[in-house]
């Protein structure tokens, strides 16, 4: 036990040293990780860019993998595209460089929605991630199908994040 507790301590100061979670201006950002939601599991990617001190733009993409075989989902129902807006706040409420709380937006293929994320870096290139997210509006009217509702509800994830600077 005093073992770990050792190596946590090291690592985690090692990791405060350098580690830059959001830099503002021109900083870029790659996740990868899993989803979790209702019906099925599956990757997220997202890539943001920094156009000011607090602020940045992105993209993200999800496939849901594994689907309950009750649903008859197609390639379409299982990817999503969208376009992201994100307020980068680890700065603005003071939480060290290598966190970052992100809350934002997205315009997809199959809603409008939210999404509020936060990044750890334990180093200059690598961290941790992890985000919600949740439709605000659905382009689809009505009852939507076991396999629409696939990308129209909330979802958690997790993984990696990496810095491209």
């Amino acid at each position: 036990m005093r073992k770990v507790l050792i190596a946590l301590v090291f690592i985690l100061a090692v990791a405060s040293v350098n580690a830059q979670a959001f830099e503002g201006k021109e900083d870029m950002k790659f996740q990868i990780g899993a989803n979790f939601q209702d019906n099925g599991t599956g990757i997220v990617v997202t890539y943001d860019y920094g156009l000011g001190e607090n602020f940045s733009l992105g993209l993200s993409s999800s496939y849901i993998l594994g689907v309950e075989e009750l649903i008859n989902a197609d390639f379409g129902d299982r990817i999503d595209f969208k376009a992201r807006f994100n307020a980068n706040l680890g700065s603005v409420f003071q939480l060290g460089d290598n966190v970052d709380i992100y809350p934002g937006l997205d315009l997809g293929l199959k809603n409008f929605g939210g999404h509020l994320g936060v990044r750890y870096f334990f180093s200059d290139g690598f961290g941790v991630f992890t985000e919600v997210a949740t439709p605000f509006a659905k382009y689809k009217t009505g009852t939507l199908t076991p396999a629409e509702e696939l990308h129209n509800q909330f979802v958690f994830s997790l993984g990696a994040s990496f810095n491209l600077n």
